[in-house]
């Protein structure tokens, strides 16, 4: 290779008669995840409320703690998919979440009120000894 060819490379000249070239691109594009991916807000989201609904049932307080964090999880994770453009998945599993959520809220407020009746109704009776 003589010196007058090294030069012209060294400043983006070259011989060919296309032009420009350009490296093809890549696929998929780095900055994008591959299409299908969950987001994992949603996943936690569907745990958490049925865990709050689960525990709910018979003890009250992790239901409403529990479907609290599903709540804002699942619409947490629906925002996010909404602007990803397609990019992630898992939209149903965010939805699912977010009104199991809810309903763990309710459920758990409803039986932590029946259990604070129960003990107020208990501790208010006269203790009737014989």
């Amino acid at each position: 290779m003589n010196l007058a060819a090294f030069s012209e490379i060294e400043k983006g000249q070259t011989d060919t008669a296309s032009g420009n070239w350009y490296p093809p691109p890549t696929y998929p594009p780095p900055h994008i995840k591959a299409s299908g991916s969950t987001e994992g807000r949603a996943i936690a989201s569907l745990i958490a409320a049925v865990a709050g609904i689960v525990l709910g049932l018979p003890l009250g307080i992790p239901g409403m703690v529990l479907g609290t964090v599903a709540y804002f999880l699942g619409k947490s994770a629906m925002s996010r998919i909404d602007g990803s453009q397609g990019a992630l998945g898992g939209r149903s599993a965010a939805f699912a979440g977010w009104v199991l959520g809810a309903i763990a809220m309710a459920i758990g407020s409803a039986v932590t009120l029946v259990w604070i009746i129960v003990v107020l109704v208990a501790t208010s009776q006269p203790a009737t000894g014989g």
